[in-house]
């Protein structure tokens, strides 16, 4: 097969790293990629918003299977594009529907679906810069903390919780108002705050049937000890310890379930990942929200894990066929520490010099914001640059692997965090 795969981040290069060990490929394309993705395929300098220049190389290069890794490409409508035209409408498309991309497009259209579906998820109401003082109104029935999202796509920085009442309010009025967020924060919806631990659980479907991938845990904060600023992601664990079978079976029951019978309800095209962020509380669980395609950096400790050929598992989901596939997942801890730029969530540098990747053993290096310069060193070019994912008995076992090579790895103002799996 040949595959197109679109991305350039941490979960692109992971996936590419698993697709290169199908048996069932014949070429591998990522589009932009980076400079991991380059050592397992060919970077193809591809806008992903300009999809006419996309179909022309698809066609070009007889492509048979599209994945998309970022939302913003399925929320402006990739498949239905693709789908649309006749030299494309058979290609498998790992991805779905605009429609159905609002799931992570819109808070409220996914708050929504959960109401009519009955998938347990916190009480909310959605307010606009017209309902300002009905947004005000609202917070002072809640306890704190307030829980504030941008109803569009913010790149993982559109969610605040904040303790102060006051402080809520004005929050509401800079992202209604005065645009924090930009687009996104055109509306706001504003949750009850659940209390309880996170986890994300993810799941392939064709919209009717499915496949559950391992749970994982993530770390959103830039901060030790969950402190600061949210960002796109600091590490990851999977297994999760407090995930055990019989919470694991109420996810599936009332949450995974429900989600994809209402998908099939409402009449989605969707033939893709479902990311479902869950808050356990007490012991039971409850949706935070749906991404529509798989998290960062959950990828790089999920696929790892998964031991059958993903090229052949998206065939049978495009056949009709995943009730019928035995999954595989090795039984072993994956912990994945992401290497940040100095100054990351806010301004930080790009174009410094990563030293010392050859040196590292016992862990994979997925590559988040790195590009080859002219010399052809890899340099920095995000504020999440290096995912490192190692595998041991334990979550301790396999932390200390990642760590010992963060430890090797160099780069100017290089930080991550050393607390990761402490919660656990």
């Amino acid at each position: 097969m040949n595959v197109l795969l679109l991305g350039s981040g941490g979960r692109e290069h992971t996936l590419a790293w698993k697709i290169a060990q199908s048996s069932k490929l014949s070429q591998l394309f990522i589009a932009p990629g980076n400079a991991g993705t380059s050592t397992v395929g060919t970077n193809v300098n591809l806008n992903l918003a300009d999809f006419d220049t996309m179909l022309a190389f698809v066609v070009d290069m007889s492509i048979d299977i599209i994945i998309v890794g970022p939302e913003q490409p399925l929320v402006d409508g990739i498949y239905d594009f693709f789908k649309a035209n006749e030299k494309t409408k058979n290609i498998i498309i790992v991805g779905m529907s605009k429609e159905a991309a609002q799931l992570e497009g819109s808070k409220e259209y996914a708050k929504s679906f959960m109401k009519r579906h009955n998938v347990p998820t916190a009480a909310y109401k959605s307010f606009d810069s017209n309902s300002v003082a009905n947004g005000e109104n609202f917070l002072d029935t809640l306890q704190s903390p307030y829980v504030l999202k941008a109803d569009g796509l913010a790149g993982g920085k559109g969610v605040l919780i904040i303790d102060s009442l006051a402080e809520a309010k004005d929050s509401l009025s800079d992202m209604l108002l005065n645009n924090k967020f930009g687009e996104a924060s055109n509306k706001v919806v504003i949750e009850e705050f659940l209390s309880g631990i996170e986890l994300s659980v993810f799941v392939l479907t064709d919209g009717e049937k499915f496949v559950v991938l391992p749970e994982a845990k993530d770390y959103k904060r830039i901060g030790e000890g969950d402190t600061g600023l949210n960002t796109g992601g600091m590490g990851s664990i999977s297994p999760v310890p407090f995930a055990d079978a019989i919470f694991m079976d109420k996810v599936l029951e009332k949450i995974i379930k429900p989600t994809v019978k209402g998908i099939k309800a409402d009449n989605m095209d969707y033939s893709g990942f479902v990311f479902i962020g869950l808050m356990k509380v007490g012991d039971e669980p409850y949706v935070i929200e749906y991404n529509v395609r798989m998290g960062d950096p959950e990828t790089e400790t999920v696929i790892p894990r998964m031991k059958n050929d993903i090229l052949e598992l998206f065939q049978e989901m495009n056949n009709g066929n995943l009730d019928k596939v035995k999954m595989n997942f090795d039984k072993r801890t994956a912990a994945s520490v992401m290497l940040v730029a100095g100054g990351y969530p806010e301004s930080y540098n790009k174009g410094n010099r990563i030293f010392n990747l050859e040196k590292i053993s016992n862990t994979i290096a997925f590559h988040a914001g790195t590009i080859n310069d002219d010399k052809g060193n890899v340099i920095t070019n995000g504020g999440r640059v290096i995912a490192l994912t190692s595998f041991g008995k334990t979550i301790n076992d396999a932390l200390n692997l990642s760590y010992k090579a963060a430890d090797i790895i160099s780069y100017d103002k290089m930080y991550y965090r050393k607390d990761l799996g402490k919660d656990l």
